[in-house]
């Protein structure tokens, strides 16, 4: 039995967040398999409209034949440019869905995943020119283990950035298992999935430069929702969280909040309920939804 494209994480509790207004317009940044695309529409009424975004040409497969349906071949960071191709430059609600999807996962040939040999590549967008052999194998030493330190959170990243270089002098480094046997000193058995892990994830965000993308995105929100417009924003990593968190708590990445002559906080976003997390019995169906944090927000 083949596995879907992508089993969607807190599709109920995200689409809830968005709070569907029946004709309203609304934009599913992450496409994927289409699961949440598919519930927002379930919702909407005839008039209304639905646009989606994936960079991954995978994802085109899954389109969905619906005359309130817009699939856009995009990477996300591009959201005001190309709903205005369309004519929209207000919306009522906007879902993303970071991280990797289980198809990009699944595909072995993609190296997304710790559990197969496959060229080094984890491109999301197979058209992007850099791909996880030009970080290992042509970034110096010093960016080598900024990604790693930054991306991966570890902390002997400046030793596993200097065992690379040396290894990449004798022969290039072309696929996972190669990584893994030039890394092997530093994946001890009892945590060896997990330091891999945050290896594929350091040199993932670095390819597909996923912490910037993100960035762009969110100081994109503010302008396209209507008032009272929301937004359900999952990720799986503490770095996405701090920045989704951070933002819709001070409209910006650093710094506090801006405030007006008297001293009075200017926020574009106020947040909607607490942090959702997945149930057990989600986690247990769906052992990828087990680091999923989901935030909401509403346009003031």
């Amino acid at each position: 039995m083949t596995s879907p494209y992508h089993n969607p994480v807190l599709l109920k509790e995200s689409v809830d967040g968005l709070n569907i207004r029946q004709n309203g317009i609304y934009v599913d940044v992450t496409f994927g398999g289409g699961g949440h695309s598919k519930e927002i529409l379930k919702r909407l009424g005839q008039h209304g409209k639905l646009f989606a975004f994936d960079q991954d040409e995978d994802a085109l497969a899954n389109t969905i034949n619906d005359g309130r349906f817009q699939l856009i071949n995009q990477n996300f960071q591009f959201i005001k440019q190309f709903l205005k191709f369309y004519g929209i430059r207000k919306v009522d609600g906007i879902l993303a869905d970071f991280g990797v999807s289980s198809h990009q996962f699944d595909e072995a040939e993609r190296g997304f995943s710790i559990r197969f040999n496959a060229d080094l590549d984890m491109r999301m967008n197979k058209n992007s020119e850099l791909s996880a052999f030009e970080v290992v194998n042509k970034y110096s030493q010093e960016n080598l283990a900024s990604v790693l330190f930054q991306y991966g959170e570890l902390r002997n990243a400046n030793a596993m950035a200097k065992t690379i270089v040396e290894s990449r002098l004798e022969t290039p480094i072309k696929t996972t298992d190669q990584l893994k046997m030039v890394l092997k000193h530093f994946l001890p058995k009892m945590r060896e999935n997990k330091i891999l892990a945050q290896i594929y994830q350091a040199i993932r965000i670095e390819v597909n430069q996923e912490i910037e993308v993100l960035k762009t995105f969110l100081l994109q929100v503010p302008e396209m929702l209507d008032k009272g417009g929301r937004v359900s924003l999952i990720s799986y990593h503490s770095l996405e969280d701090r920045l989704v968190k951070r933002f819709i708590r001070d409209g910006r990445f650093e710094g506090g909040a801006e405030k007006d002559f008297y001293g009075n906080i200017n926020v574009p976003l106020k947040k909607v309920g607490g942090l959702v997390i997945p149930s057990a019995d989600e986690i247990a169906n769906n052992n990828r939804a087990r680091s999923a944090k989901l935030r909401i927000a509403e346009r003031l």
